[in-house]
C-alpha cells in the first residue's frame, strides 16, 4: 500500500527537499478523471451514506488510478457499508477494520495518498492576491 508510520507532509508543505523519499512522486488533478468509464450504479437498497461514498469516488482524482477491478471493489465496499450501517447491531472492530483497510486500498482519504505517495493538485478556491513584498521593497527603497 504505502509507507508505514506517520502521514508524510504535502510536498509544497515540506522543509528538507535533500533527502531522498523514496518513490516518485506522482501528481494528478483533483476532480472527476475526464475518461471515467462506464460504471455500474449504485445499488438502490444500499444504506444512503454507502451510495454517497460510491458516487463520490467518481468525482475524485484519485479515480484516474482506478482500473476496473478496482471499482468492483468500491462496489464491495460500499455493499459492505451499506449491510453494517442497516444492521441493527452495532458494529464490531473486525468489520469496522476489514472496511477501512478495503477504503485505504483505494486510496479514499489524503493521508492513504500520501502514504502511496499521490497527490492530488488542489484548485485555489478564489483569486489569488497578489504578494505585498514587492510594495514593501518599494518602500523600503522610497525612504518610507
Amino acid at each position: 500500500m504505502g509507507t508505514r508510520g506517520p502521514i508524510p507532509e504535502r510536498s509544497e508543505a515540506r522543509r528538507r527537499r535533500n533527502k531522498d523519499e523514496g518513490p516518485q512522486l506522482v501528481q494528478a488533478a483533483a476532480g472527476p478523471p475526464p475518461d471515467l468509464p462506464d460504471l455500474p450504479e449504485p445499488d438502490p437498497l444500499w444504506h444512503p451514506i454507502a451510495t454517497d461514498w460510491y458516487l463520490s469516488l467518481r468525482e475524485s482524482g484519485q479515480a484516474v488510478f482506478y482500473e476496473p477491478s478496482d471499482w468492483a471493489m468500491a462496489r464491495y465496499a460500499a455493499e459492505l457499508m451499506s449491510r453494517g450501517l442497516s444492521s441493527d447491531r452495532p458494529p464490531n472492530g473486525q468489520y469496522v477494520s476489514a472496511l477501512d483497510s478495503v477504503m485505504a486500498r483505494l486510496l479514499t482519504t489524503e493521508g492513504d495518498r500520501r502514504r502511496a505517495r499521490i497527490e492530488l493538485e488542489r484548485k485555489p478556491a478564489g483569486p489569488q492576491l497578489a504578494s505585498v513584498k514587492p510594495l514593501d521593497a518599494y518602500r523600503d527603497l522610497a525612504g518610507g
